[in-house]
């Protein structure tokens, strides 16, 4: 019976490239794919990316949807954070913490990662993988092709599993080797070679923040929205969302929920202003007058219309542009 191993997948080059090495081992690899609002890949998204891949390497792939569970992470990380809301060593833990249960789960005996040290500054230091590994209950069984040969042998190593002759010493930030062996293998498309995360980003970070201190019943579509617009802090109890673009204004509207306020300067080009909590009456002018500064119009009074979703019924509003020092002092 061929070796079963579990790999982290993100659809990156890195973890492309472990699975393709594994692959030329012989290792049966059963993918797997962790799903959250914080990833900053593009084009068609990180699921459609390592579907794409995994199916084009022959894997199995499992993709687990786990924002609301892992956000606890996301409040609560035992290893602190990096510069910004990012719980680096924590998001390890717990993603290698799923990769085992999943590797019990299908009899698998190991598993392997894209990690490459000294990569990332908080999770790929030697002391820190050591340190997630233990945590998460894998000590020895966590094989990676890219730097295997810096460290100690792992268990299928030792085993004579994986052949550890046939495995990588690559360090470092810089990708120059892996894209040298991407090509030799012939991997062409890896959207996101280095991925990412929203959690790093200033500004994303300190809309979390915000939504955690006021908004500690939160639901999904409220981490959705954190991604688009211009966020504003009307109140303890009231925030507004601008859109920046039409695809945002259509996205807002997407996301909007029963007692959302929908804000839409008329007769002229703007934005929609989506605007979420308790809205008091004096407040509405103030949101139109927010709505008019961002429409095409800079001096002039603006009409602003309001409902209140999911009613059709308009409400007209008459407000000048809001000065740049009202919209800095409520700018999350």
């Amino acid at each position: 019976m061929r070796p079963k191993a579990v790999a982290l997948f993100s659809g990156g080059l890195d973890s492309t490239l472990a699975i393709k090495l594994m692959l030329e081992q012989g290792i049966d690899i059963y993918a797997l794919n962790f799903l959250t609002i914080f990833c900053t890949c593009t084009s068609k998204g990180c699921m459609h990316q390592a579907t794409k891949l995994a199916r084009d390497l022959g894997v199995q792939l499992k993709v687990m949807d786990v924002t609301e569970e892992y956000m606890e992470v996301v409040k609560n990380p035992k290893y602190g954070r990096g510069s910004n809301m990012n719980p680096c060593i924590d998001c390890r833990i717990f993603t290698f913490k799923k990769a085992k249960s999943f590797m019990e789960e299908i009899g698998a005996s190991f598993v392997i990662t894209g990690e490459v040290l000294g990569q990332r500054p908080m999770s790929q230091q030697k002391f820190t993988i050591q340190l997630i590994e233990k945590e998460s209950g894998l000590n020895g069984l966590i094989v990676r092709p890219l730097s295997a040969k810096l460290f100690e042998p792992t268990i299928p190593e030792r085993l004579g599993i994986v052949d550890r002759e046939r495995l990588l010493d690559i360090q470092g930030r810089r990708r120059i080797r892996q894209i040298a062996i991407a090509k030799e293998f012939g991997i062409a498309e890896y959207h996101c070679p280095a991925g990412g995360c929203l959690l790093t980003d200033k500004g994303f970070s300190n809309r979390l923040k915000d939504l955690l201190t006021y908004v500690p019943g939160y639901d999904i579509t409220d981490l959705h929205l954190l991604k688009m617009g211009r966020h504003f802090r009307i109140s303890k109890d009231a925030k507004l969302i601008v859109g920046r673009n039409e695809k945002e204004n259509v996205s807002l509207l997407n996301f909007a929920r029963e007692g959302d306020y929908i804000f839409d300067a008329t007769n002229i080009p703007g934005p929609i202003g989506l605007a979420r909590g308790d809205i008091k009456e004096e407040q509405k002018s103030l949101i139109a007058s927010m709505i008019a500064r961002y429409s095409d119009e800079k001096s002039n009074k603006v009409e602003v219309l309001y409902r209140i979703y999911p009613s059709k019924e308009n409400h007209s509003i008459t407000a000048y542009p809001a000065s740049e020092d009202i919209l800095s002092s409520m700018r999350i």
